[in-house]
């Protein structure tokens, strides 16, 4: 172990002894803890947003240690909680000795675990929120340190500004000695929407000398409830090919198994919530830092050997996700300079639209149904619009059978059931047609789909290896519609994996 890991894991390790009252001395100088105040009015005009965008909240002369950072609600978030909280467009920039480049660059909420300010209660070894930001990073410094918040939203400085940004901040540190070995504190945040089964999400590109120590994540398919968890994340040290770490697995990178669970979970140094419709998470390697003498490269990314299937549908138009990280890491100066910082509006998450940021139509018009003599189109699985048209006296109820909507455009939706789909139709009693039943097995569940298709108690055939989909088309005759309704069925002959039925099309005789 060199000096550096052993610096690292002597900063963040006995820490969290000391404020757990395990260890007797703290691994901070000996001088007069000091604290430097800012934004709230007592403060001067230039240390609030009341004149300016851009407030140093700590300028701080070395060498010296920043032992914690404290920021107070805004005044809005307090006075109308349920219209206004803090988000993405406020920046905390930290830059240390002087230097050119930042060496920490986050929007202030995600900086602190909790993601575009969505959460109430942050709760971990290194940071917490309840009306209010805390973080515990030692941060050593040997000249100077500024500590600076960067607001890049619309609105001039003034009342109304200084109401919207955090009303009060302090940065505790105490001067004195600091060690030659001790490296310097950094964090940068990204965001990025990635075709997974094309490209990796870029997490971290640093150089030097270094200890990885955390992240929090987070992870969504923006207008659907899925997102895949099979991804790997990827540390590949001093430009190695093969990964020195590679967790097999999101969830599991993060201590959990099988999905995340129904439930948040927050320990000390992992946890998961959910965050929209997708996830966030967060970990913080102490005792097992992943060390770099040269660089360090952190993606997210299908490992080599993942089943195919993965990176096939997560190629597909409609299937971006949509990923944010904030990583934390010591290292010794200089440092690689981060990226352009995402513009503000950018940094919002994107909305709740299927396959965003594509479009795709919901489906055939009625124009072009009734053009093919379509008489009934059921979208099933869609519960918004199951049943998007239906002439005068067509319908369909769904009798058993769950929907799901996760699959990849154009068909991405299906009804399923472990035992059978069962879906009754309504039409006119006596009428004759042609049934046409889609069925689409492109996640190869289970090992592949096998199910027998029934239609008013009629056997139709059974069908496997439909992984493409597959169009199956029966007669219906007027004896089979003389009450005026006609089951139809998917029954499953595989065993552990299910039956599906993704659409359904009534087309009268001619």
């Amino acid at each position: 172990m060199n000096t550096i890991q052993v610096a690292v894991r002597f900063i963040v390790l006995v820490v969290l002894l000391w404020q757990a009252g395990c260890a007797s001395d703290p691994p901070i100088p000996s001088g007069r803890t000091r604290a430097e105040n800012a934004l709230w009015i007592e403060t001067p005009p230039e240390r609030r947003f009341h004149q300016n965008r851009e407030v140093v909240v700590a300028d701080l002369k070395g060498p010296g240690v920043i032992t914690m950072i404290h920021f107070a609600y805004p005044q809005k978030a307090i006075a109308s909680p349920k219209d206004y909280q803090l988000g993405r467009d406020l920046l905390l920039r930290i830059w240390w000795d002087g230097e050119q480049e930042p060496s920490v660059d986050c929007p202030l909420v995600d900086f602190f675990c909790d993601p575009a300010g969505t959460r109430e209660v942050v709760s971990t070894a290194l940071t917490n929120k309840k009306r209010g930001w805390n973080c515990y990073f030692q941060m050593p410094f040997r000249k100077s340190a500024k500590v600076m918040l960067v607001y890049e939203g619309p609105e001039a400085p003034g009342d109304k500004l200084w109401a919207l940004m955090p009303c009060y901040s302090y940065v505790m540190w105490r001067p004195g000695p600091v060690s030659t070995k001790a490296p310097y504190f950094h964090a940068w945040w990204n965001q990025q929407a990635v075709l997974s089964g094309k490209e990796n999400y870029p997490a971290l590109r640093a150089k030097g000398s270094g200890e990885f120590i955390g992240w929090n994540v987070t992870i969504r398919r923006p207008g659907s409830a899925g997102y895949p968890v099979d991804l790997n994340e990827i540390f590949q040290v001093d430009d190695e090919q093969t990964p020195s770490v590679e967790f097999q697995g999101l969830e599991d990178s993060f201590g959990f198994s099988w999905g995340f669970p129904e439930k948040e979970n927050l320990f000390p140094l992992t946890g998961w919530w959910p965050f929209m419709k997708g996830a966030a998470s967060y970990r913080f390697f102490i005792k097992d830092s992943i060390h770099f003498d040269r660089s360090l490269r952190v993606d997210i990314g299908y490992g080599q050997n993942e089943d195919p299937m993965f990176r096939r549908e997560f190629s597909k138009p409609g299937t971006k996700l949509q990923i944010s990280s904030t990583c934390y890491w010591y290292q010794r100066e200089p440092h690689l300079a981060f990226p352009t910082m995402i513009p503000a509006a950018e940094r919002v998450p994107a909305p709740e639209q299927l396959f965003w940021p594509d479009k795709f139509p919901a489906g055939p018009a009625a124009d072009e149904l009734r053009a093919r003599g379509v008489k009934l189109y059921v979208a099933c699985g869609l519960i918004e619009k199951e049943v998007p048209f239906a002439e005068a006296g067509f319908g369909a109820t769904v009798r058993q059978g769950y929907d799901y909507a996760g699959w990849t455009p154009p068909v991405y939706h299906c009804r399923a059931d472990n035992e059978a789909v069962k879906i009754e139709l309504t039409v006119p009693k006596g009428a004759e047609g042609t049934l046409r039943l889609y069925i689409l097995d492109p996640d190869n569940f289970e090992g592949g789909r096998k199910q027998e298709l029934y239609v008013g108690g009629r056997n139709v055939g059974t069908f496997e290896k439909f992984e493409d989909g597959r169009w199956v088309e029966t007669k219906v005759t007027r004896e089979m519609t003389a009450s005026g309704q006609l089951l139809v069925q998917a029954a499953n002959r595989a065993g552990k994996s299910n039956a599906v039925i993704s659409l359904i099309e009534w087309v009268a005789a001619k």
